[in-house]
């Protein structure tokens, strides 16, 4: 829950007692409940610099404060210095009233109005189907364009088609061998190659739809129609994987069409304009190293063919020319050596430190019964996504990949995805905002009926304002999730609250007075409307990492 005013109020009273420039008021929740609901450390802070114990200037800080002004209950002096703030109860009821009538805008926000942000994931090579690391990666980066955009920035889902490079030449490779086998021939699969059960069906589509027209002795020409005819297929089935996971890309931007267009030229003469290449060895530097780089970096080697650095520069400086305020990538932790030197040679080009973000998403392993699961059939050597997804659905499947910070490795436990209770945080979660729904079905009402201007005085007890409090937290929840560009922070968020309102479920079960419908009607009343924010919440939480929100489990 924010008070900005109480910052503020604790801001000008430490400049009163004397504080200048260089302190921060830093609010957060005790970990105790009775200690309240805020707390700062700053008299710790300003200790020092005011040359008296933190006591007697948390003393003094309070003693500057308007507390019924702040809305606030009583502040106390605790530990060493610590400061503890109660929020009146009216002001807790009040913001509940608040979220019931805010609905769908509720957690919304506009802090990122008049920013255009450039979210770039997957951006997978399109010689196979997807992996787990790839649905882990996609499903990071649609969470942080779904938060940006729920915090006013205007957000671009982005794809970048790998399609120009050595492993697409593989991929043909290794189709013409499967073609020469179908033709009868002792042909293996080229060192390097691809060997899954989808390059098989590739060579066959290709000879029923194709090979009267390519033979078996493929020159330049025949090797094309191979490889579009693969990219567009496996292309086709990447997006039907993403769309089962309920991702879908405003843009793709295709690596050839860099070449095709005569981008990567005009860039070396950007480069070459800034005095940022050199020659050596034959080769042709970028002179990153001046920029925080470990050292220079190679675009053009000496036989004349290109890094793969040299597109991805131009693509990225493209970025900035389509009028992107920042440009966000989501790569695999092993890509990390690779940061510096964009960042380096974006520098180099005259884009700020703000421009360019990288989030690294680490390794996941797939387990089932304590035991690592390796292989597909389809794709040969790897746990596919499309495997994943059919097998615990897309609900299970998106929130295991968002519930961990990106930067942590991963277990995928199949047992537990599988598991329909609440010991699966997803249903756990999903079973929270399903028991609120059934509780209008029992009263026989829609949730828009709800009477939301009745007398809330009534919610009172601890476990009612527990909840409050919780769902007072979301809309700092989400602009910290945005900010910190970290989805788990939404689903941990919505865990504990789906805990709060289990438990308080369940209470009522037990005890007929903390039930919502039953009760006098004035409690009755105020405690629809404290289920109605509360199902809003949860139902808001889980639109924006992308899961269903149902009616009834």
């Amino acid at each position: 829950m924010r008070l900005p005013d109480l910052a503020k109020a604790l801001e000008l009273a430490a400049r009163k007692l004397g504080a200048e420039d260089g302190f921060e008021v830093h609010l957060t929740r005790p970990q105790n409940p009775a200690h309240g609901d805020l707390a700062t450390n700053l008299a710790m802070l300003l200790a020092g610099r005011l040359s008296q114990p933190p006591q007697e200037v948390a003393q003094a800080l309070v003693a500057e404060l308007d507390l019924a002004a702040l809305s606030l209950e009583k502040a106390e002096v605790a530990g060493p210095g610590f400061i503890n703030f109660s929020i009146r109860p009216e002001l807790l009821r009040e913001g509940l009233r608040q979220i019931a009538k805010e609905d769908h805008e509720y957690g919304r926000a506009t802090s990122g109005a008049g920013r255009r942000v450039n979210v770039e994931f997957v951006s997978a090579n399109p010689t196979g189907p997807l992996h787990v690391g790839h649905g882990r990666g996609a499903a990071i980066g649609d969470a942080i364009a779904r938060l940006l955009a729920c915090t006013g920035h205007d957000v671009d889902r982005e794809f970048y088609v790998n399609d120009a490079g050595a492993q697409i030449e593989k991929l043909v490779d290794s189709i013409a061998a499967r073609y020469l086998q179908l033709r009868g021939e002792d042909e293996p699969v080229p060192e390097g190659g691809y060997h899954g059960e989808y390059v098989a069906e590739l060579a066959r589509e290709v000879e029923e739809q194709l090979g009267e027209r390519i033979g078996t002795v493929w020159g330049a020409k025949e090797r094309e129609l191979v490889r579009d005819h693969a990219l567009d297929r496996l292309m086709a089935e990447q997006k039907e994987d993403l769309r089962a996971l309920r991702i879908e890309f405003d843009t793709f931007t295709s690596e050839r069409s860099l070449y095709d267009s005569g981008a990567i030229d005009a860039m070396l003469e950007s480069l070459e304009s800034k005095e940022l290449l050199y020659r050596s060895e034959g080769a042709v530097w970028v002179a990153t190293s001046r920029f925080g780089d470990d050292k220079d970096r190679v675009l053009v080697k000496s036989d004349g063919s290109y890094t793969y650095f040299l597109p991805d520069i131009t693509y990225h400086r493209d970025k900035a020319a389509r009028g992107f305020n920042t440009a966000i990538d989501i790569w695999g932790a092993d890509h990390h050596s690779y940061v510096k030197r964009m960042q380096s040679v974006l520098e180099g080009l005259g884009h700020g430190p703000d421009f360019f973000e990288v989030v690294l998403v680490q390794l996941i392993r797939v387990e089932r019964g304590g035991e690592e699961v390796k292989l597909s059939k389809r794709a040969g050597d790897f746990v596919t996504l499309r495997d994943l997804v059919e097998e615990v659905g897309a609900d299970v499947t998106r929130y295991f990949f968002l519930e961990r910070r990106p930067q942590q490795q991963m277990v995928f436990d199949l047992d537990l995805a599988l598991e329909r209770s609440e010991k699966n945080p997803v249903y756990k979660i999903q079973y929270a905002l399903a028991r609120l729904r059934s509780i209008y079905r029992r009263a026989g009402i829609e949730a828009g009926e709800i009477d939301l201007d009745v007398d809330l005085s009534p919610l009172g007890i601890q476990r009612e304002l527990d909840v409050i409090k919780k769902l007072l937290d979301y809309p700092e929840v989400v602009e910290a999730a945005a900010g910190d560009r970290e989805p788990h922070q939404v689903a941990g968020y919505l865990e504990g609250l789906a805990s709060e309102v289990n438990s308080w479920y369940h209470a009522g079960n037990r005890d007929k007075s903390l039930r919502v419908l039953g009760v006098e009607p004035p409690l009755q009343s105020a405690r629809l409307v404290l289920s109605r924010a509360t199902e809003i919440v949860l139902r808001n939480g889980l639109e924006l990492l992308g899961l269903d929100t149902p009616d009834r489990m």
